[in-house]
């Protein structure tokens, strides 16, 4: 026999199918789970330890080191003034061949 919860669900689905139509009831399920899927992915990047350094700026002598390497220059026991020189002889010569 049906009880008390199960003529409230008949109920509930039989005014939605009136209100509705059945062509609307499966886009408004389909919005609700969409919108449930942006709250959970929200919810996990909200949880996630946030990257300071790395999606802020690099200081100079980490873009230094970086653009050495780029370059092909070894930066191993170098200071940042020699490493600074090594590139600009490096581009300096790259132009004059290429000119």
């Amino acid at each position: 026999m049906i009880s008390g919860w199960e003529w409230v669900v008949i109920i509930i689905a039989v005014g939605a199918l009136i209100l509705w139509g059945p062509k609307k009831i499966p886009e408004l399920a389909r919005a609700i789970g969409e919108a449930r899927g942006e709250f959970e992915r929200a919810s996990r990047e909200a949880m996630k330890p946030e990257r300071k350094e790395e999606k802020e700026e690099l200081s100079s002598g980490d873009v230094l080191i970086e653009t050495a390497r780029k370059l092909g220059i070894s930066t191993e026991g170098k200071t940042k003034d020699q490493i600074s020189r090594e590139i600009v002889e490096k581009v300096t010569a790259a132009k004059e061949t290429s000119a």
